[in-house]
Formats: structure tokens, C-alpha cells, sequence
């Protein structure tokens, strides 16, 4: 079952998320298996990110690079709210 993940880390600047995502494309995850969507929105300094994931396992995998990342950064991501998605409709537009 696909599942929504809903990071609110405490005061992420847009640096510290470009920084987290030149990192993933170096370790070659910047475009994980079993992601759906991906976004990051919200005012700098109090970024979130909203995820979509194919299943639990597949996020799992990618957090064992995703959470070292983090910590190299000094991202602390708190407890995200997982949710299981039950639709998803996605236009192929981009911000």
C-alpha cells in the first residue's frame, strides 16, 4: 500500500534542503525507487516536505541514505506522520 510521509523539521532552510539534495544526487538517490511525488514548500526557514511512497518498505530503504544525510546537514527531521495514501492524481506540471 502506497503511504504519505509528512516531514515539519524545525526551522529547514532552503540551503540546508538544497544541501540535502545535492547529497542525494551524489549518493545516487536523488531520484529513489518507489518515490511517487516529492515536494518541499513553505517559507524559509520552516520548509516541510510531503512524500509519496509506494510502500513502507521502499521509504525504509531509502531513509538508510536519506537519515545520515540529514544528520551531515544538521537536519533533524523530528517524527514524521505516515499515512496510508488511498488516491493519488498528479498533473505532470512542475513548480
Amino acid at each position: 500500500m502506497a503511504v504519505a510521509i509528512y516531514f515539519h523539521p524545525k526551522g529547514m532552510s532552503l540551503e540546508a534542503y538544497e544541501a540535502i539534495q545535492r547529497k542525494l544526487d551524489e549518493a545516487g538517490a536523488g531520484s529513489p525507487a518507489g518515490q511517487i511525488h516529492h515536494s518541499c514548500f513553505g517559507e524559509d526557514g520552516g520548509l516541510m516536505v510531503y512524500d509519496i511512497w509506494e510502500s513502507q518498505e521502499a521509504f525504509d530503504e531509502f531513509g538508510k541514505t536519506l537519515m545520515p544525510i540529514l544528520g551531515e546537514v544538521g537536519v533533524d527531521p523530528g517524527q514524521p506522520a505516515i499515512m496510508p495514501v488511498h488516491r493519488v492524481e498528479q498533473e505532470s506540471r512542475t513548480a
